[in-house]
């Protein structure tokens, strides 16, 4: 399908709702500790995104075109809170408590004057053991090449290689069933974004898209399931899996983080 390439003045409005998906990690910063519940760090984020005039755009949100799930609920929640072995659309809970070691990645989405933020941390809770370290460390990485490569004249294969190259090489898997994605008045638009190498991957990068890269790399296998929640994706073998994400404006001069 054909992207919408954004004009300089959208792109600044992306920017302005990016800027807020990343006030709202430095203020959750502060609160992930152990023994705080995901549903308290939840609550926390969408009382500061709707102070601020946005709106969460998660909450209520079934993807278009979703099959196999004819009975899922609308998401319930302002953030997806994946904590240690779950991959993404983690679902806060008064239940869960975040313990001493764990990791939790936050993925924030947010709606402001009518343009999207959109962008996931990992945060370590505490001191984590050195596979983890490791691991949160390797996929930083993997997230900063692939934006190297977010360059006008290259292929959208090139951000995916680099990704599953480093993620590989440092003993690591890369998810295949979640991607990246183009954003702008929607969450999801043109194009998707592979975190992995695929020879048919040969859209050409244009200045005026707007994309998020967000690789999702597992200790172990880079299987996946999905609980009967429908939502919660897990690992196949229970290790852990960490995801960093930001939004990003392609420009003639190169990338442009908006989330940043």
């Amino acid at each position: 399908m054909p992207v919408t390439l954004k004009s300089a003045k959208q792109i600044a409005l992306l920017r302005d709702a990016g800027q807020l998906v990343r006030a709202t990690f430095d203020l959750l910063r502060g609160h992930v500790r152990a023994g705080v519940s995901t549903a308290e760090l939840d609550a926390i984020a969408e009382e500061f995104i709707r102070s601020k005039g946005a709106e969460p755009v998660y909450k209520g949100y079934v993807p278009p075109g979703r099959r196999g799930w004819p009975n899922i609920p609308p998401f319930p929640a302002t953030i997806c809170a994946s904590v240690n072995d779950v991959i993404c659309h983690g679902i806060p809970s008064k239940k869960e408590r975040l313990r001493q070691g764990d990791v939790i990645g936050v993925d924030i989405g947010l709606r402001l004057n009518g343009w999207i933020g959109d962008a996931c941390e990992t945060y370590p809770v505490g001191d984590v053991d050195d596979e983890t370290h490791r691991l949160l460390e390797v996929t930083k990485v993997c997230l900063t090449l692939g934006i190297e490569q977010a360059r006008v004249g290259n292929t959208l294969r090139q951000v995916g290689a680099v990704i599953q190259q480093h993620a590989e090489a440092s003993g690591f898997s890369v998810v295949r069933e979640y991607t990246g994605h183009g954003l702008g008045k929607n969450l999801h638009e043109d194009p998707s974004v592979l975190h992995y190498d695929d020879p048919r991957n040969t859209r050409k990068i244009l200045a005026g898209m707007v994309f998020t890269i967000e690789p999702m790399v597992n200790a172990g296998s880079p299987l996946t399931k999905v609980d009967h929640d429908g939502w919660t994706v897990r690992t196949g073998d229970g290790r852990r899996s960490v995801q960093f994400e930001h939004t990003l404006a392609i420009t003639d001069a190169g990338p442009i983080v908006l989330t940043a």
